[in-house]
């Protein structure tokens, strides 16, 4: 699928994470800022991309800022950004999930 609009999903609050996701045309280009990206920015990369793979998304620019969100905070604003970023907010793909 293709990404029909910039979307973003998350808040800068501790223990959240703002997710952005815009077009991409080159796979995946993340661009990650966290405290603790040296120890987890690989495993939020991968939350992420799941999420991405799972609504075959191939290509897409993300925008993370993380402020120690858990694992299922991480899915959970990146569902969302989706879904935004896809326009099917009121018909989501509950498979995903």
């Amino acid at each position: 699928m293709e990404i029909k609009k910039m979307a973003m999903a998350g808040t800068l609050e501790s223990s959240d994470i703002q997710i952005m996701l815009s077009a991409g045309t080159n796979g995946y280009e993340f661009e990650l800022e966290s405290d603790v990206a040296k120890q987890f920015g690989d495993q939020i990369k991968a939350t992420i991309t799941s999420v991405l793979q799972a609504y075959a998304i191939d290509n897409a620019k993300i925008s993370v800022v993380d402020k120690g969100a858990l694992d299922l905070v991480i899915k959970a604003r990146a569902v969302t950004a989706v879904q935004r970023a896809l326009e099917i907010v009121d018909t989501p793909n509950w498979e995903v999930l």
